[in-house]
């Protein structure tokens, strides 16, 4: 796992320094080694940690002639037999990494068939040095990050934006159409990140830059449709594929750990992996606790666990650390604990396996099916979808119409097409009340439902409003949030997280799952819960869904931290964005008990800190050390 940075620049004439310079600004991504290219008006850069091939691994890596010069972030888990078909077909290794593998591969059958045949997690860029053409791609899911910055003559790319601050011909600028939406969604949701004219490369898709000018296609999505298979071929299919991708995670030549709560998600991960280390973390709060199911769980299968406790002044303490790590203000709470886990296991390991990705392709978000409490309601819902699709959506138009009473929401949207409803697994601010706080300057933005459409749209076809749900969820809040959180989150403490859930193969096998089986009256995620009983415990393949609990409201009720959020949310800055008396109200009313408005609060605090951090800072690192207290 490493950090990639590089830019195509003729304005600079001693390029060496800058990228250089770009390259500390992320050596928490690859504190083992560094390595660089200036050529012409290119330069790349490059910071490593050391998983594959420690001693001879180093980037970039050169082709054989030297024609052709690769740096890559990310790991290609089956780049092993890809690497004898290129030696089969003439190609000279010099080294036993995965990133010569793309290299070969690239020359042998160009970038669109390279990303047919690998499987993994990755951002690469490929540089041709006879030709000046730069070529790159990032993986199915998006679980790598790369950004890129395109403004008159100045092109700039790597994995994280912070690096882009040390190029002397990028304009920092804050991205103002970002703020609305963030409100709503917590996260940056646009393609244009907070920085104006810093955008994403998106999930699934490849880049060429040629002669000036930048190219973005698409290579990989995924498609839902249901195999024929029975209930138990689907949940045989589902365990033989989960295994078969654990076994590839864990391929490395240092030792590999596993997060554990109490879920299903990572206690399946971890059952079948067996690691030597797993690791969990709570609070210093009764309202929240896992570390203890996690610790029982770990017994039961035979496995050392380190649980570490974080306590209210360390979380937020780390908060304007974390932020900086993140690039954007993400005010998703599990960054919080995601931060300390990481940072507990990077004492033992260097490689974690993670649970992510299981709730969107297996739908396990209660938001997809029947949340109702009432069983007369859920049982009245079920008959209601089995309703031909013009008349279902007749019927939801009247229902979002009258008056309500108790299971109306549950009924209408169990008959409205999802994008009437669904904006994704986060919602903090409706629309309305983001406008209400923000400043006139910050109105002009993309609806949300111009958002969401983006992804709706490539799924108009679909009968199944769950597939719909999931889709979206797949391409706006795991790519722009889950994903980032875990890469940021694991990369600040110089660790690689992988997540063998999101693989290729097991994406093929949980896109074919008809809806009936993974949402019923029993339980969400059924045939992945149901195949996880192989491997665990009935108790743990049952749990609930918690995420990643994390205290917010016991920590802004206590004293001191409300005086600071008061401090922060009073400082001058702020009334460039909020209308101050507005926010400073809920903050107190919070505080009072006179209203539950902690997320929307905590996604305001987030923002400002995030800004403080590089802007009014400009990007400084937070001089802080938050530490983990160690559960005996």
């Amino acid at each position: 796992m490493c950090g990639i940075v590089g830019f195509v620049d003729k304005e600079i004439a001693e390029k060496k320094p800058v990228i250089e310079s770009m390259m500390d600004a992320i050596k928490h991504r690859g504190p083992n080694s560094s390595g660089e290219l200036v050529n012409g008006n290119v330069a790349l850069g490059f910071r490593r940690l050391s998983i594959i091939d420690i001693k001879s691994g180093m980037q970039p890596i050169y082709n054989e002639d030297n024609s052709k010069a690769i740096v890559f972030n990310g790991e290609i888990y089956n780049y092993r037999s890809i690497r004898e078909e290129l030696k089969k077909d003439g190609h000279i290794f010099k080294t036993n990494t995965d990133t010569e593998v793309l290299l070969h591969g690239f020359e042998e059958w160009g970038i669109v068939e390279l990303l047919k045949k690998i499987r993994g997690m990755f951002a690469f860029v490929i540089y041709d040095l006879e030709t000046g053409d730069i070529t790159g791609a990032r993986d199915f899911f998006g679980i790598k990050p790369i950004y890129y910055y395109n403004r008159q003559g100045t092109f700039i790319f790597g994995s994280e934006i912070k690096s882009f601050l040390k190029h002397p011909n990028f304009k920092k600028e804050l991205n103002k159409s970002a703020l609305k939406p963030y409100l709503t969604f917590q996260y940056s949701a646009l393609n244009e990140t907070f920085f104006k004219n810093v955008f994403r490369i998106p999930e699934g898709h490849y880049f060429t830059y040629k002669s000036g000018k930048l190219s973005i296609k698409k290579y990989w999505d995924i498609h839902f449709k249901e195999n024929q298979l029975s209930f138990e071929e689907t949940v045989n299919k589902i365990n033989e594929s989960i295994n078969e991708s654990v076994k590839a995670h864990s391929i490395s030549d240092v030792p590999v750990g596993s997060l554990l709560s109490s879920g299903i998600d990572s206690s399946y991960i971890t059952a079948i992996l067996k690691p030597e280390h797993t690791y969990s973390i709570d609070f210093d709060t009764d309202t929240y606790e896992e570390g203890s199911a996690a610790k029982d769980l770990a017994d039961n299968l035979g496995l050392k666990n380190t649980r570490g406790i974080v306590t209210k002044d360390e979380a937020i303490k780390a908060m304007p650390l974390i932020q900086y790590y993140m690039d954007e203000p993400d005010a998703n709470p599990s960054c919080v604990p995601l931060y300390f886990l990481t940072k507990l296991a990077s004492k033992d390991v260097t490689v974690i396996l993670s649970g992510e990705g299981a709730d969107e392709l297996f739908a396990g978000y209660a938001n997809y099916g029947d949340h109702s409490k009432s069983k007369i309601i859920r049982a009245f819902a079920e008959e209601l979808k089995k309703l031909p699709k013009s008349t279902k959506y007749k019927l939801a138009h009247g229902l979002n119409k009258v008056p309500n009473f108790p299971g109306r929401l549950h009924l209408y949207e169990s008959t409205a097409k999802a994008e009437e409803f669904f904006i994704g697994e986060a919602k903090v601010f409706s629309e309305d009340e983001a406008s209400e706080i923000i400043q006139s300057d910050f109105e002009k933005a993309r609806t949300v439902k111009d958002i969401v459409m983006r992804s709706y749209r490539k799924v108009a076809d679909y009968d199944d409003e769950v597939k719909k749900m999931q889709y979206l969820d797949i391409h706006q809040f795991m790519s722009n949030d889950i994903l980032l959180k875990a890469d940021k989150m694991s990369m600040a403490n110089s660790m690689e997280l992988r997540v063998p859930f999101l693989d290729k193969k097991v994406a093929e096998v949980a896109s074919g799952i008809p809806t009936k089986y993974l949402l019923n009256r029993k339980d969400s995620k059924y045939a992945l819960r149901v195949a996880a009983q192989k491997v665990l415990p009935d108790q743990w393949a049952k749990r609930k869904k918690l995420g990643f609990p994390v205290p917010i409201r016991d920590w802004i009720h206590s004293e001191d931290v409300y005086k600071e959020f008061r401090d922060l949310f009073s400082e001058s800055f702020v009334t460039e964005f909020f209308d101050q008396d507005k926010i400073l109200e809920m903050l107190d009313g919070f505080y009072n008990g006179k209203n539950d408005d902690r997320r929307k609060i905590w996604t305001v605090y987030t923002f400002l800190i995030w800004y403080k951090v590089f802007f009014i800072n400009n990007g400084t690192k937070p001089d802080v050390d938050p530490q983990v207290k160690l559960v005996n």
